[in-house]
């Protein structure tokens, strides 16, 4: 294994980030406590036929440059260039929620029928949870169909923080939690 996936930490106002690169590519912006971590880990090193290294990078700084405007409220879209790990359909996912604009929420359900696959809403769901690039790919912005907070990588903690950092529901719902 020749190939390297760059890693660095990043400690945001609502937990610790990896952030990961390869061939200058955002490939990690994951939590560090996280229930999955061993697997997701596992999928990018062996997607990617690459081993882990500490270290920096050019992609690693702009991301952590953009994270930090991003929780200064001076930044509500990423401009990182992204490198997806997983199947086609969890790329697809993926890529939906990169249209959930800035301070919006979307109901797994409506997030299914987004993708005119309404019966794949439990596939939709495991994507959504095994997405790696926390934060810049807004999964985040996925609430349960009654309008609750449902699981969350970074915790519904973290969750709860970022969608009223985005102003996604009102200050009183959020206070329900």
């Amino acid at each position: 294994m020749s190939e390297k996936i760059i890693l660095s930490s990043y400690k945001s106002p609502v937990g610790e980030l990896i952030l990961g690169a390869f061939e200058n590519k955002l490939c990690l912006a994951d939590w560090r406590f996280r229930k999955m971590r061993n697997a997701i880990d596992s999928r990018l090193k062996t997607g990617l036929n690459a081993a882990f290294v500490e270290g920096s990078s050019e992609v690693i700084e702009k991301t952590k440059q953009q994270l930090e405007r991003y929780f200064n409220q001076e930044l509500t879209q990423f401009d990182v260039p992204l490198l997806f790990v997983g199947t086609e359909f969890q790329k697809n996912v993926w890529n939906e929620l990169l249209k959930i604009p800035y301070g919006n929420t979307l109901s797994y359900l409506a997030l299914s029928k987004q993708m005119n696959n309404e019966k794949a809403i439990r596939a939709i769901a495991s994507a959504n949870g095994a997405n790696a690039i926390s934060i810049l790919v807004p999964c985040h912005r996925i609430i349960g169909s009654n309008g609750k907070l449902v699981g969350y990588a970074g915790g519904l903690a973290a969750k709860k923080k970022l969608l009223s950092l985005e102003n996604a529901w009102p200050k009183n719902q959020l206070q329900l939690f």
